[in-house]
């Protein structure tokens, strides 16, 4: 991707936040919090996949057919924003890559809790088979 398009992606992934963060009057979004995360732009400029993290994460459906719905909106909403002589049209997508961040921690909090709950090997506390005789 070269720097011009880079530009435009980061210009585009703040106008949408905005957009979101303002509101749209679709009930399906109440409530929720909508984060873009990443935004890829085509190098000819007629595609931008918008990449989104919706908490809760048991609405992430509901709310990407509400963006996906929305997204003519949005973009007519991102045009007034920004002075781009053609604005691509856009694709919402989930960002899969929180929820499974997320899901990691959690697994290396756990391995840790049991590692913290093992007596240590070398421990003169803990029974060892070897010197119980």
């Amino acid at each position: 991707m070269s720097r011009r398009t880079e530009q435009i992606a980061e210009t585009i992934r703040r106008a949408v936040q905005a957009v979101l963060t303002e509101g749209l009057a679709d009930p399906r979004l109440a409530g929720l919090m909508l984060t873009v995360t990443t935004v890829g732009v085509d190098t000819d400029l007629t595609t931008a996949v918008v990449r989104v993290s919706v908490l809760p994460h048991d609405r992430e459906d509901l709310a990407l057919h509400a963006l996906k719905s929305a997204a003519r909106h949005i973009r007519h909403e991102v045009g007034d924003r920004i002075a781009l002589h053609k604005m691509p049209e856009f694709m919402f997508k989930l960002d899969e890559g929180l929820k499974k961040q997320a899901e990691i921690l959690r697994a290396l909090s756990k391995v840790r809790e049991e590692a913290a709950s093992r007596p240590a090997p070398n421990d003169p506390d803990s029974e060892n088979p070897e010197t119980t005789a």
